[in-house]
């Protein structure tokens, strides 16, 4: 199987927050878990250069645009390490060589396939968004998202015909050629179609995007609009426009084209992005995989919205403070499939050192230890299958072993299903719930009366314990990677001993404020 998988690329008018890292995470969980089942995979990411909103924060901030928005661009990039992600390619549609004749490609094709008109257009128009609103739209007269007036602005713009496509649109999101997950927004993407798709604007003239963006192919007074320009990254990255292999491999001819996006933009990746695609002849992306919103303090975090969150939402910063096992295994564990969850530090040191220090990480000391002190750190059953074999025979015996193995047994598919249906939170559930058995199991087993009393099952009840450790380890590696490989190297034996019991994780305790990023 070849799977694409791609995050939105976010504007570079801020630092990044904590509920773009949701999405590197997610998608990474992914991109991790295809890969150990041997399938070829691309994960992608990047960043939204060509945006109105960049300029006036560039203004605001008194720096040239490139230059503010070259500062703000690595910020996005560098997240990889702190976060410790497995991307394999990163667009910037201001600086990358293959975005802008790829944009200009697609412009044409869909003007080639009659898909584009010019009109004079007056309406009411966020920044925040980059998106003109409907009256109705509205909530009391302010953008439902960022809660500020709209502009109203008047000008001669060029045009989609996304009328054009909504049978055909709906037809392939109802029949699951598209699909869009959860069934939630998919049910909200069906009603907007059924309400019927107007023709939105897909150019702004020079002058009020300040001279920055792509100009429109053949029209040097119109720059292309920003959604237009950002949504064909997806393409652009692959070679469209520029030539090569990559645009067969992992668009045309890929098996899965996953995009993960947040639900403030769903509409622009499973309906108008799919019609431009449609409009082009290109296949359709198979999943739109939607999350809902981080908040802090009971407010969506948000760049434009004027609530970053502070240093308590500043990934890097998180990370700094607490490690990237913690701020991953919160953003995993606690952000539901549906809904909202509301960041805060304490509810992060909670979930960690619970379950990681005190769960896994406990869980592993204490096996490796028990080995050491009561067989010389030597593995129990290493001799060959069959010692292997009885021993799990005698293990049978001990109060917990069928429900532990039960555990070990099933994590491997509660994960690939929960994965299947994009539910993060229960595919980092499956493997947490090993540990959690194992950790009762000690307690039911009682290791340490077995050794007391010379009972022949304790060397049964370690190599139990010791395979579930190394199921943990292995099944983890998609979510906490580093921690993942801690695990299996404190579980693999070097010349039939294991390596001495250390620490795997920290306890994290009272909450501390996150430093500032250098």
């Amino acid at each position: 199987m070849t799977v694409y998988i791609t995050t939105t690329i976010p504007y570079v008018n801020a630092r990044p927050h904590l509920g773009f890292a949701l999405e590197l995470v997610q998608a990474d969980v992914l991109a991790r878990f295809h890969r150990r089942r041997g399938e070829a995979v691309r994960f992608q990411t990047g960043t939204d250069d060509n945006s109105l909103k960049n300029v006036l924060a560039a203004e605001a901030a008194g720096v040239p645009v490139q230059e503010f928005v070259d500062r703000n661009a690595e910020a996005f990039v560098a997240l990889r390490e702190p976060l410790e992600l497995a991307v394999d390619d990163v667009i910037r549609t201001s600086r990358d060589p293959r975005h802008r004749p790829g944009v200009e490609r697609l412009w044409r094709a869909c003007a080639d396939a009659g898909d584009l008109y010019r009109e004079h257009y007056e309406g009411l128009y966020c920044v925040g968004c980059e998106q003109f609103y409907q009256p109705a739209e509205l909530t009391g007269g302010r953008c439902p998202e960022h809660g500020t007036e709209p502009q109203r602005v008047a000008e001669e713009n060029w045009f989609f015909r996304l009328s054009r496509h909504a049978d055909r649109l709906h037809d392939a999101i109802a029949g699951g050629r598209l699909r869009v997950e959860p069934a939630e927004r998919r049910n909200e993407v069906l009603a907007f179609i059924a309400g019927g798709l107007a023709d939105f604007s897909i150019s702004r003239s020079t002058a009020r995007a300040r001279g920055w963006g792509i100009p429109v192919p053949g029209d040097p007074g119109q720059v292309v609009y920003v959604w237009w320009d950002a949504l064909g990254n997806y393409l652009t990255a692959l070679g469209y426009g520029t030539g090569g292999d990559d645009l067969r491999r992992w668009w045309t001819g890929a098996d899965r084209r996953v995009h993960l996006v947040g639900k403030g933009v769903l509409r622009f990746h499973a309906v108008y992005w799919p019609a431009m695609l449609l409009s082009a002849g290109l296949p359709l992306p198979t999943h739109v995989v939607v999350h809902d919103y981080l908040t802090a303090n009971g407010r969506k975090i948000s760049k434009s919205g004027g609530n970053s969150g502070g240093d308590a939402a500043d990934p890097v910063a998180l990370t700094r403070a607490y490690g990237t096992d913690a701020v991953r295994w919160w953003l995993l564990r606690e952000v539901p499939r549906v809904g909202d969850a509301d960041f805060t530090v304490e509810r992060l040191i909670a979930r960690a050192d619970d379950e990681l220090a005190n769960g896994v990480g406990n869980l592993v000391n204490r096996v490796v230890s028990m080995i050491h002190r009561y067989r010389a750190g030597h593995v129990p059953g290493a001799a060959g299958a069959a010692g292997t074999a009885e021993l799990e025979r005698v293990a049978a015996g001990a109060p917990g072993t069928a429900e532990l193995e039960r555990a070990c047994r099933e994590a491997p598919e509660r994960v690939a299903a929960a994965l299947a249906e994009f539910d993060f939170r229960r595919a980092a559930s499956a493997v947490w719930a090993v540990a959690d058995e194992a950790n009762r199991y000690v307690n039911l087993a009682r290791p340490w009366e077995l050794a007391r009393d010379g009972d022949d099952a304790l060397d049964a009840v370690l190599a139990a314990l010791l395979r579930a450790c190394r199921t943990v380890g292995d099944h983890l590696e998609p979510f906490l990677p580093g921690a993942a490989a801690r695990v299996t190297a404190q579980c693999a034996p070097v010349d039939g001993v294991l390596p001495a019991p250390r620490p795997l994780f920290t306890r994290l305790g009272s909450p501390a404020r996150p430093p500032r990023p250098a």
